[in-house]
C-alpha cells in the first residue's frame, strides 16, 4: 500500500510474506552494508568480529574472507570480536569494482583493504593519509565508470566505540577520501563533515554523494562537469542519513534513515531520493527492526536488502 502524505510517498508492507530475516551465524552481528558480485545471486555482507560473509539463497551464510588472520577464529566471535575490533576488524562500507571483481572494504578501525575475487584475507592498503590515522571509517562506493574508490570517516576524532559521544558533541572532523588503484594515492576531498557516515557515486559517475548523520543532511561533491572540485546541499530532507546507495541507473538513491531521538534511534526508515534531492518514496521499517538503528537500505533484483549497527540479522524486503 502506498500513501500519498503532502506529496511525500509512504510505502506500508502490512504482509509478513513480504519480509525476510536472514539471521548471522557465529554470535556475530551487525550486517552493516551489502554488495553485490557479477553472478547476481546473493549478497556479500561484513559482521562485527572482522569478517565478510557470503550469503546464498538456499544455503545461507558461508565464510568468503576476513581483514585479519585473527577474524577467522571463534575468539573474534560474539562480544569479544564487537570489543576487540582492533584485532579483529569491523568492516562497515563495502562494494565492488565490476570490473575487476575485487571487494573494497572500509574498515571502521584497521582502514581501507581490497580483497581479491577469491576471498580469503584481506590487504590493507591504507590506515592514514598525509601522516594522520584514520580513527574511524565508515562508507565506501567504487566509482562504476573509473574504478575509483571513494570512502568516508564518521571522525578524525573519535573511534568507533565512541560514535555516541561523536554524535553527542556534534563532532564536524569527518572526512570524504579518493582513492586511486592507478596511482596507488588516497587523497582528501572534502573535510569538516558532521557524522559523514555513508557515500555513493552516480551511475554516470558525476558526482558522489555524502551523508552527514549528525546534521540530517547530504551533500553533494561534483566528480565531473563545471563544478568539479567543489561541493553543495544536496538534501536536507532526510533525518540521520547513514549509508548511501544508488538504484541501477535509474538516477535515484535508497538511503537507510533514522529519527535520533533523546532516548535513543527511532523509527528507521528506507527512503528514496531522486538526482535532485527529491523525496520519492519513504518506506518505515520499525514494525520490522523495532529501535534498532538501520544502517543500509541496498535495492537488488526487486528486492530491498536491509543493514543494521548491531543488530543479528540482515532483512530482506520485496518490492
Amino acid at each position: 500500500m502506498i500513501k500519498n502524505v503532502t506529496d511525500i510517498y509512504i510505502a506500508v508492507f502490512s504482509d509478513d510474506k513480504s519480509f525476510q530475516k536472514l539471521p548471522v551465524p557465529g554470535k556475530r552481528s551487525g550486517p552493516e552494508a551489502f554488495a553485490f558480485d557479477s553472478t547476481g545471486k546473493g549478497f556479500y555482507t561484513g559482521v562485527s568480529g572482522g569478517k565478510i560473509l557470503k550469503y546464498l539463497p538456499g544455503k545461507g551464510y558461508v565464510d568468503f574472507a576476513h581483514i585479519t588472520v585473527s577474524a577467522k577464529t571463534a575468539w573474534c566471535d560474539g562480544a569479544f570480536g564487537t570489543a576487540y575490533i582492533g584485532k579483529c576488524g569491523r568492516p562497515a562500507g563495502i562494494a565492488f569494482n565490476t570490473k575487476t571483481g575485487e571487494l573494497y572494504v572500509a574498515d571502521a578501525s584497521l582502514g581501507l583493504h581490497v580483497i581479491s575475487p577469491g576471498g580469503g584475507l584481506a590487504k590493507k592498503i591504507a590506515d592514514s593519509v598525509d601522516g594522520k590515522p584514520f580513527l574511524f571509517l565508515d562508507g565506501l562506493d567504487v566509482d562504476p565508470t573509473t574504478g575509483v574508490v571513494y570512502f568516508t570517516s564518521f571522525s578524525s576524532k573519535f573511534g568507533p566505540g565512541d560514535v555516541l559521544k561523536a554524535v553527542a558533541s556534534k563532532d564536524a572532523t569527518g572526512k570524504l577520501f579518493k582513492y586511486d588503484p592507478s596511482k596507488k594515492v588516497v587523497t582528501v576531498l572534502m573535510e569538516g563533515l558532521s557524522g559523514s557516515a555513508g557515500c555513493a557515486v552516480s551511475s554516470d559517475g558525476s558526482f558522489v554523494l555524502v551523508s552527514q548523520f549528525t546534521k540530517s543532511n547530504i551533500k553533494r561533491y561534483w566528480i565531473k562537469g563545471p563544478k568539479a572540485g567543489s561541493s553543495e546541499d544536496f538534501t536536507n530532507s532526510v533525518s540521520n542519513p547513514d549509508n548511501i546507495k544508488r538504484i541501477g541507473s535509474s538516477g535515484n538513491f535508497w538511503v537507510a534513515s533514522v529519527v535520533n531521538s533523546a532516548t535513543g534511534p527511532t523509527n528507521p526508515s528506507a527512503v528514496k531520493v531522486s538526482s535532485c534531492g527529491k523525496v520519492l518514496l519513504t518506506i518505515p521499517l520499525k514494525d520490522k527492526f523495532g529501535d534498532t538503528l538501520v544502517s543500509e537500505v541496498n535495492e537488488f533484483k526487486g528486492q530491498l536488502n536491509i543493514g543494521t549497527l548491531f543488530g543479528p540479522f540482515a532483512g530482506i524486503l520485496k518490492l
